[in-house]
């Protein structure tokens, strides 16, 4: 039989990713402790060319944050981010009025739709240890049905995110941490209402797979068939096998959604991210923050943006952070406010 891999390409930054998903990419910045601020001494911020830094310095990034890392307010249209934090905290406002504070597993779901400004700021909680910050941040299309729909902030919490778990015939472990989709008789919080995941046809899937050293990890095929796409991104440990292909470095690998497949761990623990869905199929015209069918669709959004902000910004700095205490919490359009212990 012939492999169920039939691509494999290196992970940059961003990650490739295939219809309906735009881009991935994977913040992985070893932050130090925070200070008074919740940013880095500014000892550690000399040299940097503050504003625009991705280039890792000293184990990490600042991003568009002059302080605090991470990315002041900037517009969208015409699609969703799926945010998940593996390490750390994510300050999120936005001109809907909406804000939170998240991390360790849990997942921020925005419909960007017919236009939302917001921030996302990596604040530095921790004053006297390191700030590990670790993360996807997952871009999902609309079809041109949904494009100009309402936008929607949206949160799922890590404690309502089901993990499927396997064991293997010598006993060892893996896991499938479901944030969209169905695994194992196990379905994830729904997605936001006019989301490409929210369609019942479109076969949409976010996991996050864990394998222990040696472990046997069994995939089902696809419930869309030969219709999905799948890709497996084998970011973490030596080396995994799929489905009789071996893969020894960290790349992208293209599988064969149609067939059900076994993942196995080599010496050590193996991670991977799974990004799977029927794809839009409509023609794309990007121009950074905009994404829409066409470039006379591009220009319209850039226009609006310039008139109309998206509605403003209803917070008194570019790059709003939360106060040190506020614990994980979220503040809902209308005032619908979640609390949870840090």
């Amino acid at each position: 039989m012939s492999s169920p891999v039939f691509d494999v390409l290196p992970l940059g930054f961003p990650w490739v990713t295939a219809d309906p998903f735009l881009f991935c990419v994977h913040h992985d910045d070893a932050y130090p402790a925070g200070d008074e601020r919740m940013g880095p001494p500014a000892s550690m911020l000399a040299g940097r060319n503050l504003g625009q830094d991705f280039e890792i310095k000293d184990g990490f990034r600042m991003y568009h944050g002059d302080v605090v890392p991470g990315f002041p307010q900037h517009p969208h249209r015409g699609f969703e981010t799926v945010t998940i934090v593996r390490r750390g905290f994510i300050d999120h406002s936005d001109s809907l009025g909406a804000a939170a504070r998240f991390g360790r597993g849990d997942v921020q779901w925005l419909t960007a739709g017919a236009g939302i400004c917001h921030s996302e700021m990596f604040p530095l909680l921790e004053a006297d240890a390191p700030n590990p910050v670790e993360l996807f941040q997952i871009w999902l299309n609309l079809p041109a049905a949904d494009k100009m729909a309402p936008p929607h902030f949206s949160m799922l919490w890590s404690h309502d995110i089901p993990t499927v778990r396997q064991t293997d015939e010598r006993g060892r472990g893996s896991a499938i941490t479901v944030v969209a989709g169905t695994f194992g008789g196990e379905k994830a919080p729904p997605p936001p209402p006019r989301s490409w995941a929210s369609r019942p046809d479109t076969d949409v899937a976010i996991a996050c797979l864990a394998l222990e050293p040696g472990a046997k990890l069994h995939l089902p095929r696809a419930a869309g068939g030969e219709a999905t796409g799948r890709v497996l991104y084998f970011f973490a440990g030596p080396s995994v096998d799929v489905g009789g292909h071996a893969a020894r470095s960290h790349a992208a690998l293209a599988v064969d959604a149609d067939r059900d497949l076994d993942l196995v761990a080599g010496d050590g623990r193996v991670e991977l991210l799974l990004l799977q869905g029927r794809p839009i199929d409509e023609p794309v015209a990007q121009a950074g923050p905009f994404v829409m069918n066409t470039r006379e669709e591009i220009q319209t959004a850039m226009s609006d943006y310039r008139r109309t902000r998206f509605g403003g910004w209803p917070w008194p700095k570019d790059d709003p952070v939360h106060p040190r205490a506020a614990g994980r919490f979220a503040r809902h359009v209308g005032g619908r406010e979640e609390r949870f212990d840090r």
